[in-house]
């Protein structure tokens, strides 16, 4: 399936598909509002608002998936995104990322583009490791979605260029967006 084929609600409930994204330049991510990766949401929002002209998309899709890090509704995501980061990237609704009720465009974006392991030589890469191991061992396993904030790079052609951990700073993307814009 073309990843422009896939069916999406937004934030509003409208439903769509991410062909009105064709031709640029995309940052798919899981988010999640209590996450201690939740900061990132500044970053991405930075990212859009530098590159947006120059054809970069960041579409945020919310899940509760992990630890239950995404409690509210619709509403209360916009408002949480717009009030604490001014979020202004396009926002969709609450999906399942992982397992058997995982929403078909993250089927395909994981099994597109495996797991490559955290990086160990950073402290939230081997905090995440660690805390999966511990608690949470069936997520490591395969090539799913491993926690909140994973971030998919798809070229203009709708093409996934890389997958980037949860522990990546979304900053640490710009030279890998920068190539493909």
């Amino acid at each position: 399936m073309n990843i422009y084929d896939f069916k999406v609600k937004t934030i509003d409930g409208e439903e769509t598909t991410l062909e009105k994204y064709k031709g640029k330049v995309l940052v798919v991510v899981n988010t999640a509002s209590k996450c201690g990766f939740t900061p990132q949401y500044s970053d991405l929002e930075n990212i859009y608002k530098k590159y947006k002209d120059m054809g970069l998309e960041i579409l945020g899709f919310p899940c509760n998936q992990f630890a239950e890090q995404e409690p509210g509704n619709s509403n209360d995501v916009k408002a949480f995104c717009q009030l604490n980061y001014g979020v202004t990237f396009p926002l969709f609704e609450k999906v399942d990322v992982k397992g058997q009720t995982a929403h078909p465009l993250f089927k395909s974006l994981s099994n597109s583009m495996p797991f490559k392991g955290f990086d160990l030589s950073t402290p939230s890469g081997r905090l995440l490791d660690n805390i999966l191991k511990e608690k949470y061992p069936e997520y490591i396993i395969g090539n799913s979605i491993k926690w909140n904030f994973t971030k998919f790079l798809i070229d203009r052609d709708g093409n996934i260029v890389d997958r980037f951990e949860s522990p990546v700073d979304p900053t640490d993307m710009i030279p890998e967006i920068e190539k493909i814009l």
